[in-house]
C-alpha cells in the first residue's frame, strides 16, 4: 500500500510522520526547504505536559536539555505580585519552553533514524489529485516529481498550499494582537521563573503601557514579549533596543544589567479556523487548519495535538481499509476543541484589553483579569485547559455500569503508574500512541505482589478474556489507584490518551460496545487483516 504523504517538515508534520511510523505506517514528508532550519531564539513555543510526553515518546529524547522547565510563575501589576506559582510535582507539572528550531531539530533527528519516514527536501507542492484509491501529488524544485500516496495531510502552515488547492475557506480575524519580541542573554531577578508584568511602573501612560512577558530558555537566555498598541506602527530596531533597556533597568531597579541581544522580531497573532479539515483522502493539521495565540494560548501545541488525534485513526484506515466515521471524527473533535478556545479568547479579549470604563472602578477586577490572562499562559481555565472530546461522535451511549472518575469522558487521562502485561512497571502515558486501546483495571495492592499471584485471581481472568474479545487490539494494564476511581473500576482509554468511559467492574458486553463506538461504530475487520508495511514513495 502507498505511504501517507505529509506536506511540511515543521514540528506538526514531523510529529505526525513519527506517530504514523510508530504504528507501522510509512510516510513521505515533503519539505519545501533545504532540510535544515534557521536558528531563531526569539521564535519559541511553550508545551504542557501532554505535548512534551508526546514528543519525548516519539523521539526517545528528553526535551529538558534543549528546553527549559520553569521553576515558577509570577504575575505582577505595577510593583505588586498578584500571583506566584511554584512547580515541581506531578499534580501541576512545569510548562516547558523551547526554541522552535530546537524542537524541530529533535524531531528531524528522530525522523532520520526512523526506517518508515522519508524526508524529501526542496520539494514544494504545487498539485494534488485524488481518486477513491489514493492521492497523487506533484512537487517542483530540483527534485520535482510525482508522488503517490494513500492519504495526504497538509501540515504546511498558515499559507497552506494544500488548503488552497482543496479550495477550503480560512475565515477569521487578522492582527488580533501584536508583540515586539526579543531573545537575549542576561540575568533577571527571578532565575528560571516566567513572569507576566502588567502596567509596569516605568511605563505609566500611553497605549503601550500594557504588559511584558518574560520566559526563560536554557543557558541564561530569555524571550521577552511586549504587547504593542493596535495598529500597524513600524517597530524599529531602535525602539526595540530602547524597550529592552527600559525593561531591564526597571526590573533591576537601577542600572541596566549587562545583556547580549540575540534575536528580535514582531509577532502578529491571527485567529482563523478552516471550514473543513478533510476532503476525501486529503486532511489538514496545525497552522494549515487553525491559527490562534492571543492571551497566552499556544497554536503550535494545538498542532501537535492534531497530529496525535489523527495518527491512530489514519493508521487504522491505512492498515485495515477506510472507516469514514472514524476519519471524520478527526475534524469534529479537533475543530470543536480549537473553536472553543477561539471563542474563549474572543470573549475575554475585550475584558482584558479594553481598559477604562466601569471596570476600572470595580474592586478586584484588575486582579481577576490578571488571573484570567495567567491561565492562558499556564494551561488552566477556559483559555488554557487541554481540549476535551466530550461531544465526540465516538463517545459511546446507553451503557450500563458506567461510573465517574476525576477524568471526564473525552478528557486526557492522568499519567499514573501501571503494570504492563509483561509484569514491568511503566507510566500509563508510555503505552500511548501504539494504535492499541488501553484497558486499565484499578486493583489496590497489586503493586506489592508478584504478577503471577494476581494475574489469575479474582476478576482478572474474566477481564482478560473480555479484552481479548474486543473488536480491536487492546492492552490490559493494572494500576494501584487512579484519581476518583474505586477498587475494581475498569477504564477504557483511546490510543491518544483520552478517556472513553469507566465501568464499575468487568462488563464484557458494555466494554465491547464502548470499544466499537470508539472505532466509529461498526468496526472494520482489524484482526487477521494483512498488513503491508514495505510501501515506499515512487515516481510516476
Amino acid at each position: 500500500m502507498d505511504p501517507v504523504i505529509v506536506t511540511g517538515a515543521g514540528p506538526v508534520g514531523l510529529t505526525l510522520a513519527l506517530a504514523l511510523a510508530r504504528q507501522e505506517v510509512p510516510c513521505v514528508v515533503l519539505d519545501e526547504g533545504p532540510g535544515k532550519d534557521e536558528a531563531r531564539p526569539a521564535r519559541t513555543v511553550v508545551l504542557r505536559e501532554d505535548a512534551v510526553a508526546l514528543v519525548e515518546r516519539l523521539t526517545g529524547t528528553s526535551l529538558t536539555g534543549p528546553g527549559c522547565r520553569w521553576a515558577g510563575w509570577r504575575s505582577m501589576r505595577r510593583k505588586q505580585v498578584t500571583r506566584a506559582v511554584e512547580f515541581g510535582d506531578d499534580a501541576d507539572p512545569a510548562p516547558l519552553h523551547i526554541a522552535q528550531h530546537e524542537l524541530t531539530g529533535v524531531l528531524r533527528a528522530a525522523a532520520a533514524r526512523a526506517p518508515l519516514v522519508r524526508i524529501a527536501a526542496d520539494s514544494r507542492l504545487d498539485g494534488v489529485e485524488q481518486e477513491t484509491s489514493g492521492v497523487t501529488a506533484h512537487t517542483r524544485g530540483p527534485s520535482g516529481t510525482w508522488w503517490r500516496g494513500s492519504y495526504l495531510v497538509g501540515c504546511d502552515g498558515p499559507r497552506s498550499t494544500v488548503r488552497k488547492l482543496q479550495d477550503i475557506r480560512f475565515p477569521g480575524r487578522t492582527a488580533v494582537e501584536r508583540y515586539a519580541v526579543a531573545a537575549l542573554r542576561t540575568e533577571l531577578p527571578w532565575p528560571d521563573e516566567a513572569l507576566l508584568h502588567r502596567m509596569p511602573p516605568w511605563r505609566t501612560s500611553g497605549p503601550s503601557a500594557g504588559e511584558v512577558v518574560a520566559r526563560p530558555l536554557p543557558r541564561g537566555v530569555w524571550r521577552l514579549d511586549w504587547l504593542l498598541p493596535a495598529g500597524k506602527d513600524l517597530v524599529t530596531p531602535e525602539l526595540l533596543v530602547d524597550r529592552v533597556r527600559e525593561t531591564l533597568t526597571g526590573w533591576a531597579e537601577g542600572e541596566t544589567p549587562a545583556y547580549e541581544l540575540l534575536d528580535t522580531g514582531v509577532h502578529t497573532v491571527h485567529h482563523r479556523l478552516a471550514r473543513r479539515w478533510r476532503v476525501g483522502r486529503v486532511l489538514l493539521a496545525g497552522d494549515a487548519a487553525h491559527l490562534l495565540g492571543a492571551l497566552g494560548t499556544q497554536g503550535l501545541e494545538e498542532g501537535l495535538l492534531d497530529a496525535d488525534n489523527l495518527a491512530w485513526k489514519l493508521a487504522l484506515a491505512w492498515h485495515h481499509g477506510p472507516h469514514e466515521a472514524l476519519l471524520d471524527s478527526y475534524q469534529q473533535e479537533r475543530r470543536a476543541a480549537i473553536a472553543a478556545r477561539l471563542r474563549a479568547a474572543d470573549q475575554l479579549l475585550p475584558l482584558l484589553r479594553g481598559g477604562g470604563g466601569l471596570r476600572s472602578y470595580v474592586p478586584g477586577s484588575a486582579r481577576g483579569n490578571d488571573a484570567l490572562l495567567a491561565d492562558g499562559h499556564l494551561g488552566h481555565g477556559a483559555l488554557g485547559l487541554p481540549g476535551s472530546y466530550a461531544g465526540s461522535p465516538l463517545a459511546p451511549e446507553g451503557l450500563s455500569g458506567e461510573v465517574s472518575v476525576r477524568t471526564a469522558p473525552g478528557a486526557p487521562v492522568d499519567d499514573v503508574r501501571v503494570t504492563a502485561e509483561d509484569g514491568t512497571f511503566v507510566r500509563l502515558r508510555d503505552r500511548l500512541g501504539r494504535g492499541a486501546l488501553l484497558v486499565v483495571l484499578i486493583a489496590p495492592g497489586t503493586g506489592v505482589w508478584d504478577r503471577k499471584h494476581w494475574v489469575t485471581a479474582g476478576i482478572m481472568p474474566r477481564l482478560a478474556a473480555a479484552v481479548t474479545a474486543l473488536p480491536h487490539r487492546a492492552e490490559l494494564l493494572v494500576a494501584e489507584s487512579y484519581p476518583g476511581a474505586a477498587a475494581h473500576t475498569v477504564l477504557l482509554v483511546r490510543p491518544d490518551g483520552h478517556l472513553v468511559t469507566a465501568f464499575n467492574g468487568v462488563r464484557p458486553a458494555d466494554l465491547y460496545a464502548a470499544a466499537e463506538a470508539t472505532l466509529g461504530g461498526t468496526a472494520p475487520e482489524v484482526e487477521g487483516a494483512t498488513r503491508s508495511t514495505g510501501a515506499a514513495a515512487g515516481s510516476r
